[in-house]
């Protein structure tokens, strides 16, 4: 007699993914210019992303040294939300020169 061989129902879920798969992560990150000042980047990150004084004050001085940081990784649509919220944050009151909010980008996380 041999034996019966059953497969597992594999469900996919809204995204198209199985179970046994994962989405795809992106990278949120944080570009540097110079109409911006250390304490709005901070101020913003500490808004927008929940960060710690300390953990946005971090990202502060990679933005400005590296001239980008990694601000979040997450799935597409949240990553493009959080995009979108640094787009929206507006000027830093601070500099006169300040005409508008910091830019991000995302970029595919390796994976």
């Amino acid at each position: 007699m041999s034996p019966t061989i059953v497969s597992p129902d594999i469900e996919i879920d809204e995204s198209g993914l199985t179970g046994g798969e994962h989405a795809k992560l992106f990278h949120v990150v944080l570009l540097d210019d110079d109409d911006h000042t250390y304490d709005y980047v901070i101020e913003m990150l500490q808004k927008l992303f929940l960060l710690s004084a300390s953990s946005a004050f971090n990202h502060a001085v990679e933005v400005d040294a590296t001239g980008r940081t990694v601000i979040l990784t997450c799935e597409l649509e949240p990553a493009e939300f959080a995009r979108q919220q640094v787009h929206n944050y507006g000027a830093d009151w601070r500099m006169p020169r300040s005409k508008g909010s910091m830019s991000a980008e995302l970029e595919p996380a390796a994976g």
